[in-house]
């Protein structure tokens, strides 16, 4: 009787399971995301009653204590193991205490690509209880001040091959009293510094807790700085408690201790920063730590070193189903790729050349307070709404005037929410679960960032300045961004729907949609900067066609600019504010431009065509 009773309360489990699973067919994965969240919000519970706050170096150390001799770190052939890294980063913090007097609360600047050195000097400052703003290498001249200046940061130390463009901007450093140290050999500059010999000199013993003893949830442990692909870069303050929220993406993209993790996406960013170095330092990863991007050698390495975790960040999935293919692309054990940034076309293309990887989509921005997790997986979604991320994170999509460039108000002057399948601006409630530290020392920029009486009086959002869309199932979807979403004779374009459609011409590798302004119109027309793929040139009637039959006539790109290479900020963003300004001027661009005549297609450009133009003698 007992077993009869068990065998039918077991078929009957197993009905309910299969009839929730086909009436809810994502119930599984729902459950699987509330059990980590959970977790997530018990284990943070825990660090918050900690004194000192319990911190991901605090985790680092964890693990060198439990694992000492599993590599940490690979690179250019050499392996550092986690209690090598320990000793490296402890000579760090010793040097820097005993000759910049670096001390609890101050802020250093590591100027320094990705090599072991930029970790052991991070976790030289975490110890030093310092913080640390991590300036983007690519920078020069008036920017780099720029970044350096805005953090009050006392020290900057930069690596050996980055001394020229220290020294560019060494007599604005000198003036605000900046101590100022490049790694390698002495350069006999007057107010550059060495410090390597320093750091080899010094005692590799742990370091007094006492010196971070008043470390909490909300101290800022990085400046993170936004990629400028509009004006000067901001800098974005990083909490101990966001480094951790950030971590735990690894969680979700299933992430374990075994895996193996390529980290070529630069340390200076949110992504390779805190999603990749701090996820692995979580998780007691191996980290096969990359300086760059290379489409050509991605694989080789992946197959060399066993990686099972990938990143990757804007355009980077593309430009590796660009690459010429072989026939053991399929001959790797990555099984997790995880970031922000693929279109739906190259997520599709890349699953299916390079085989079975779960594809683990997130939406965010380093200065955010809400973010997203496509955590099933569903191709082109950037994340999946989920109760409990609601009742954490507050947000909503409301409706936009992409014209006007402000949000579209009801008779009482508060905001419209928009319905599911409707595009709309996500903004996110500032409160104590969900706060908004802003841009450091720069109030006008913080300001713009927050909306105020949304819905109530006295309530303030966080203005993403992104358009997305929620369909029925709860996935969300990027659309566009605020200012490269435009208005054209009274329509809305979104430049990535576009960019898309023209990614199907068989000749086109990449494309960078954006509006330019015309002499005696309004708004502003669809313009496309485009990369051919190798030995093909321009197809003037398949664009036209394509076009044509897909994209009303408002939204297809009334001029074509054929470029080498597209520009991208150093996390491979497309930038759009230069190509805009420069326009179609065939005086000004000297590359190839076409124009697009609704009789003829696409055409060349040329200067007579820009006058008829810009005088008003022919109309668009």
């Amino acid at each position: 009787m007992a077993a009869y009773l068990l065998y039918t309360f077991l078929a009957g489990l197993v009905a309910l399971i299969l009839f929730i699973n086909l009436k809810y067919p994502y119930f599984l994965d729902d459950l699987r995301y509330s059990i980590i969240v959970i977790g997530i919000g018990i284990r943070t519970g825990k660090f918050l009653k900690q004194r000192p706050y319990y911190t991901i170096l605090d985790r680092f150390l964890e693990q060198v204590k439990n694992q000492p001799n599993k590599t940490f770190i690979i690179f250019e052939g050499r392996t550092f193991t986690y209690s090598h890294a320990d000793k490296e980063s402890n000579k760090a913090a010793r040097a820097l205490q005993r000759h910049t007097n670096l001390k609890e609360g101050d802020t250093a600047a590591l100027f320094i690509g990705n090599e072991p050195d930029f970790l052991w000097l991070w976790l030289a400052l975490a110890k030093l209880g310092c913080t640390a703003a991590l300036l983007n290498t690519n920078i020069r001249s008036k920017s780099l001040l720029h970044c350096f200046s805005c953090c009050d940061a006392k020290v900057l130390v930069a690596g050996a091959d980055l001394r020229g463009a220290v020294q560019e901007v060494l007599p604005g450093l000198k003036t605000d009293g900046v101590r100022v140290f490049v790694l390698g050999q002495d350069t006999g500059l007057e107010g550059i510094e060495t410090l390597s010999g320093n750091i080899q000199e010094a005692s590799d013993q742990p370091l007094s807790v006492q010196l971070r003893a008043n470390i909490k949830a909300s101290t800022p442990v990085l400046y993170i700085y936004t990629s400028g692909t509009t004006g000067l870069p901001k800098a974005a303050g990083v909490s101990h408690l966001k480094m951790w929220y950030a971590s735990y993406i690894q969680s979700f993209a299933r992430v374990n201790s075994n895996d193996i993790l390529y980290l070529y996406l630069p340390l200076y960013h949110s992504a390779g920063f805190l999603m990749g170095l701090a996820g692995a330092i979580d998780r007691g990863l191996t980290i096969v730590l990359k300086r760059k991007f290379s489409a050509s050698q991605f694989w080789d390495d992946c197959r060399k070193h066993d990686v099972t975790v990938i990143q990757y960040i804007g355009e980077i999935i593309r430009y590796l189903c660009n690459a010429p293919k072989k026939d053991n692309e399929k001959n790797h054990k990555v099984r997790v790729a995880m970031g922000n940034g693929i279109r739906l076309d190259a997520w599709t293309e890349f699953l299916d050349r390079f085989g079975k990887i779960h594809i683990c989509e997130c939406y965010g921005s380093t200065e955010g307070n809400v973010g997203f997790i496509n955590y099933i997986g569903k191709v082109g979604a950037i994340g999946k709404e989920h109760f409990l991320h609601n009742m954490a994170y507050p947000h909503a999509l409301i409706r936009y005037d992409t014209e006007k460039e402000e949000p579209v108000k009801d008779s009482k002057g508060f905001c419209i929410e928009v319905p599911r399948g409707e595009t709309g601006l996500l903004v996110a409630k500032i409160g104590e679960s969900s706060p908004f530290h802003g841009y450091a020392k720069n109030k006008q920029q913080t300001e713009k960032k927050i909306l105020k009486d949304v819905f109530v009086k006295g309530d303030c959002y966080f203005n993403s300045g992104d358009l997305l869309q929620t369909d029925k199932d709860g996935f969300v979807y990027f659309q566009d961004r605020i200012g490269d979403t435009f208005r054209w004779k009274g329509e809305n374009v979104a430049t990535t729907e576009v960019a898309d459609h023209l990614l199907v011409v068989d000749c086109i590798e990449e494309a960078n949609v954006y509006g330019v302004k015309v002499p005696g119109h309004e708004g502003r027309i669809g313009m496309a900067a485009l990369k051919l793929k190798n030995n093909m040139n321009f197809d003037c009637r398949a664009t036209y066609q394509h076009v044509k039959n897909f994209l009303p006539s408002y939204a297809r790109p009334k001029f074509i600019r054929i470029q080498a290479a597209l520009d991208v900020t150093g996390t491979y963003k497309q930038t759009k504010g230069k190509l805009a300004e420069e326009g179609f001027n065939p005086s000004m661009v000297k590359e190839p431009l076409f124009f697009l005549d609704d009789s003829k297609g696409y055409i060349r450009m040329t200067q007579d065509l820009y006058d008829s133009i810009a005088e008003g003698k022919l109309r668009l």
